[in-house]
């Protein structure tokens, strides 16, 4: 990467600029902040140490994402094997959500997009809400293209099902991560 004088800038200076996002996708992945921070951290000591493999001139974002998504993975088969509070008992009385419209309509919208296949919620991640077209975000998940566009359709459609929406329907939502995944012929009211 060049600035504008010309000078070769050192991508580890990038790296800061995509934590946000990166946050937020491994919080759609694994449901959990003190998981998804983890998660974040070790993409980022992951990609440090792996600077020199990374290509100037590239998505340094999608390089990001796709380390995360790996680590994801990695620590999702893992964690197959642990016991833990798998029914949520534990985790459900840790904060108690305040009751106006939007933020109800988005834990709605959350307890949907839990029941989504993985596959599905990371498409709706990567294509809805991190901004990525369908051809990047099937390259990251190693996918074709058009297997990329049929996942976030069936999700959607999936999300409208559980849901319970027409298409007179609108949708009041504060959350723009969320008004990116469901944006389609649907009218959304911000609040």
């Amino acid at each position: 990467m060049e600035s504008d004088a010309g000078v070769e800038l050192d991508p580890r200076d990038e790296l800061v600029s995509h934590l946000g996002v990166l946050r937020a996708f491994a919080l759609s992945l694994c449901k959990n902040p003190t998981l998804a921070d983890d998660l974040v951290q070790e993409t980022v000591m992951k990609a440090w140490k792996s600077i020199d493999s990374f290509e100037v001139g590239t998505n340094m974002r999608a390089w990001l994402f796709t380390i995360l998504r790996n680590s994801y993975y990695n620590v999702h088969a893992k964690s197959r094997r642990e016991v833990g509070d798998a029914e949520g008992v534990l985790t459900e009385n840790l904060s108690v959500k305040p009751d106006h419209d939007g933020r109800l309509a988005y834990q709605d919208f959350l307890d949907a997009f839990e029941k989504l296949p993985d596959e599905q919620r990371e498409a709706l991640t990567l294509v809805g809400a991190s901004g990525f077209t369908y051809q990047e975000a099937a390259e990251m998940c190693n996918v074709a293209t058009g297997t990329m566009k049929s996942r976030v359709g069936r999700a959607r459609q999936r999300l409208v099902e559980l849901r319970e929406l027409s298409d007179d329907d609108s949708l009041e939502l504060t959350e723009s991560g969320t008004l990116a995944v469901l944006m389609s012929s649907r009218p959304v009211q911000v609040s």
